[in-house]
């Protein structure tokens, strides 16, 4: 399993040296796993790629199953080792974060301790921190720099302009926004970008909703500001070429907030599994943009 789990995290995360750090092993020792693993196979597994790496035709078919391997690997591990651990543990998660790979290791964490019963709630931030005030959540992942006391940073996601892929909006007298009614650090950020420039804009399309701002969009009603988190097709970051000045802020912190009081040993083990998957998750996916 070491020589598989060596392998993904070169993969993932775009080369030895970043796997190495992540491994905890040196270098040399990585690119020896590397060598190790395709003499176990017989087969190369990379090839030169500029100055970087990309997968052979059998690396590729390696990576899969790898990562099915390790899944089981970790699941069967997890299972056996707290076959006791039971309760409840609430979640409460930015809405960015309801359709993609942090729901799949929620279902993964479910499979592995079936006598923990997980409720998720997907929300807004103010909505999240005022229902863990209220001893409602037993943590919440948000984003933004306020109300950070005591909460455990996770890294820093980019914040980007976002629109259709067929730009349907261009051409119009005032940019238009879709976009959350305030308190929202997006609407903040796109509003001051837009007014520092004197660029006129009016808000198009405003919803609690993510997933009906995302179907805004998409259908052209205007353009909004958000993390590429989540980020559905055909949905796009745009930029200068699109007449879209850069940001005046570039990115939020992501935060683990946690209720007051004595957390149980569930919610300890979710809180720390999040803690690494998401730390390695940005790492891969912004870390290397």
């Amino acid at each position: 399993m070491a020589l598989l789990r060596t392998f993904v995290a070169v993969v993932d995360l775009g080369g030895v040296a970043r796997a190495a750090q992540r491994v905890g092993r040196s270098q040399p020792a990585v690119s020896l796993q590397l060598r190790r693993l395709e003499e176990v196979t017989g087969a190369p597994l990379f090839q030169k790629n500029g100055r970087g790496l990309a997968l052979t035709e059998g690396g590729d078919v390696l990576l899969a199953y790898a990562r099915r391997l390790l899944e089981l690997n970790d699941e069967t591990v997890a299972a056996v080792t707290t076959l006791r651990l039971a309760g409840s543990v609430r979640l409460g998660i930015s809405q960015d974060f309801a359709d993609g790979w942090l729901t799949k290791i929620l279902a993964r964490f479910a499979r592995a301790h079936p006598s923990i019963v997980i409720e998720v709630k997907a929300d807004r931030n103010a909505v999240l921190l005022d229902a863990l005030a209220r001893q409602q959540l037993d943590f919440a992942l948000t984003f933004g720099d306020k109300n950070a006391r005591g909460a455990i940073a996770l890294g820093r996601v980019p914040m980007v302009w976002i629109g259709s892929s067929d730009r349907s909006w261009q051409g119009a007298d005032h940019i238009p926004l879709v976009l959350f009614e305030p308190p929202c650090e997006f609407r903040r950020v796109a509003v001051q970008t837009l007014e520092a420039k004197r660029l006129p804009w009016r808000l198009a399309f405003s919803s609690p909703s993510l997933s009906s701002q995302w179907s805004a969009v998409e259908a052209g009603l205007g353009v909004s500001v958000r993390t590429p988190i989540g980020l559905r097709s055909p949905l796009i970051i745009l930029g200068d070429q699109d007449g879209l000045p850069p940001l005046s802020s570039g990115s939020l912190r992501l935060l683990l907030h946690h209720a007051e009081g004595k957390q149980s040993t569930a919610a300890r083990k979710l809180q720390d599994i999040l803690i690494t998957t998401i730390r390695e998750k940005l790492e891969a996916d912004i870390g290397r943009a």
